[in-house]
């Protein structure tokens, strides 16, 4: 690596020391010789010169490093949770292909030999290209409407990924939707007010048969995975959560968590709900069932974020509010 400059090292989101977290999570002493690690990467793998790298950023176990090459600005990714391994060389796969299909994501660039992951030195790391834009601005009707057209051809796509199952988790069966709101009633919502646990059971008692479909789905688009320019969304990201679930669930959860990104997160109007949706059904409008649905839906992802305790950010006003009036 020819730049002599230290990357700038950041925590995501957790609150914790960035050089600590270096240390203890990755075995990296200092920033200068995290950067030259995965220079030395780059090279022995994908035969390519580091001219510098910029700043590495931390989450949990994975870390994130911008590199300047000869060919343009990469994003190099890594993970020290072995756990993961398996999960990441199919997501790489996953976003390879969804490219391959005029989908607007991040993928990976091949090694000389043709992978889209390395697994080396005990961690498991991919490159991809940078893609131009912002985070996903929820103040901007027209992003908003450009993200729910984007996610319904997300959806289109992923029910047709050859490899679906290889996401999905065996030992785990997937009972109907009334069954896992009424135990998700009975074992996670203690915290809300009674009245809002017995609005949900009672629109859940009345629903009708889940007859909705299942499918491999993102299950994590909001704005901290989705960037924009001019108008258009030009990359949906981080298929880390991708996993079989319903369409509707993962548009409900999407529409509720739009406006999340690292801090403070925080709800979005009923108004961003509405031209998310209308983006969405300009590609693919709602099925009668689904439509059945859909208030049940939004309603329980929406009661789901409201924390336990301090709510600083109004979750739980967003919510109520959006319950039936008696």
């Amino acid at each position: 690596m020819s730049g002599s400059q230290a990357p700038v090292v950041e925590m995501l989101w957790e609150a914790h020391d960035p050089h600590q977290a270096l240390d203890a999570r990755f075995g990296f002493g200092d920033a200068r010789s995290a950067g030259r690690w995965v220079a030395d990467v780059l090279d022995e793998h994908w035969g390519v010169r580091v001219d510098s790298c910029e700043r590495i950023v931390l989450s949990d176990g994975n870390a994130l490093a911008w590199v300047d090459m000869p060919s343009g600005r990469r994003l190099a990714k890594w993970s020290v949770v072995p756990d993961r391994f398996p999960r990441l060389a199919e997501v790489a796969r996953l976003t390879s292909w969804l490219d391959g299909r005029g989908l607007p994501v991040s993928a990976p660039v091949p090694t000389r030999d043709g992978r889209l992951q390395v697994e080396a030195d005990g961690v498991s790391l991919g490159l991809q290209r940078m893609i131009e834009g912002d985070l996903l601005d929820t103040t901007d009707p027209g992003q908003v409407r450009a993200a729910g057209a984007v996610l319904a051809r997300l959806q289109d796509a992923l029910a047709a990924d050859p490899h679906a199952e290889r996401f999905a988790t065996p030992t785990v069966a997937s009972p109907p939707l009334t069954q896992q709101i009424t135990e998700w009633l009975d074992s996670r919502a203690a915290h809300l007010p009674a009245a809002a646990r017995d609005a949900l059971r009672g629109l859940v008692a009345g629903a009708p048969p889940d007859r909705l479909p299942r499918q491999l789905v993102h299950f994590d688009f909001r704005s901290a995975n989705v960037l924009c320019a001019d108008g258009e969304i030009t990359a949906v990201l981080d298929f880390e959560e991708a996993r079989p679930d319903h369409r509707l669930v993962d548009l409900a959860r999407a529409t509720v968590l739009l406006g999340t990104r690292y801090h403070d997160w925080g709800p979005v109007s009923a108004e961003v709900h509405a031209q998310f949706l209308a983006g969405y059904q300009a590609v693919r409008p709602l099925t009668p069932a689904e439509a059945d649905w859909w208030d049940i839906l939004l309603i329980w992802q929406a009661l789901a974020m409201v924390p336990p305790d301090e709510d600083p950010t109004g979750w739980g006003a967003s919510a109520l509010s959006q319950l039936p009036h008696p």
